[in-house]
């Protein structure tokens, strides 16, 4: 069974403060999936890399969870705010959200957040992520396509697995067309596990691949900013890295997907919000 079969809390069908609507999901394994949330009237205005708060009411009370959000904003309006989120085998939001059928009423609030990319940056952006840490970098290339105005990208994203690798056909696909400056660099940490056996890209953990990315790609400290996206000890991990080969600390900004001092045990700790 489940963890989200296994949760029996009784989620309300409406309640006076719910806003929004579970428009669409796409489940991307067993515990990934994108999921699509419409405001009742008009969309509210993000930034991309912010995040929303989303949830529902269940046995009486709130349950909630801030997510970023992958969409660009200029979307909200007509198809919602996409989340990617990640399944946490513990009975709190996630297990609810797995329940929901499409057309379920929800509570929407937000945005917040300040991890976003600098107006007019020509620099070359190095986005560093893992799980659904990705998520907010999706939002803000999908913006800045739209807008006419791609930056050149490096983006590594980190999975345990390769089916974890969340919107890599997209950033595939815009490699290979030019239609984006990017280049996709996924690794996957756990490559001996059966899961993994046709694998064939690069392994290991971010932390321990970032350096010879940005050898290999020619990044250097005076001509590029650095975005990280995931937890507490790979954010630090990486920022340390790229500090001893030069960078200084205010060119790497960083969105932690939960506070520093808070310790979660390995069931409670998301790959993403």
């Amino acid at each position: 069974m489940s963890h989200h079969d296994s949760d029996s809390r009784v989620i309300e069908a409406d309640h006076p403060n719910y806003n929004a609507t579970l428009l669409r999901r796409v489940d991307e394994t067993d515990d990934l999936g994108y999921f699509w949330v419409k405001l009742d009237g008009d969309p509210i205005p993000f930034e991309p890399g912010q995040y929303m708060t989303i949830g529902v009411y269940a046995d009486g009370k709130i349950v909630q969870r801030p997510y970023s959000v992958a969409s660009p904003p200029r979307e909200a309006g007509t198809e919602g705010y996409e989340f990617y989120v990640k399944l946490v085998p513990i009975l709190r939001f996630t297990t609810l959200l797995w329940r929901l059928p499409l057309g379920h009423r929800m509570r929407m609030i937000g945005p917040k957040g300040k991890f976003m990319v600098e107006p007019d940056d020509d620099r070359t952006h190095l986005f560093v992520s893992t799980g659904t840490g990705i998520a907010p970098f999706i939002s803000m290339m999908r913006e800045a396509q739209a807008a006419g105005a791609p930056r050149r990208t490096v983006l590594l994203h980190g999975c345990s697995y390769a089916d974890e690798l969340g919107y890599g056909d997209l950033l595939r696909s815009w490699e290979a067309e030019g239609t984006y400056p990017v280049r996709y660099v996924p690794t996957v940490s756990r490559p001996s596990e059966a899961a993994n056996s046709s694998w064939t890209g690069r392994t290991g953990r971010v932390e321990a691949v970032v350096e010879s990315v940005r050898r290999e790609m020619g990044l250097r400290p005076d001509r590029t900013v650095v975005y990280i996206c995931g937890n507490p000890e790979m954010i630090l991990n990486v920022e340390r890295i790229l500090m001893d080969s030069g960078f200084p600390e205010f060119h790497v900004k960083k969105e932690l997907y939960w506070p520093k001092g808070k310790t979660l045990t390995p069931a409670e700790a998301p790959a993403g919000r």
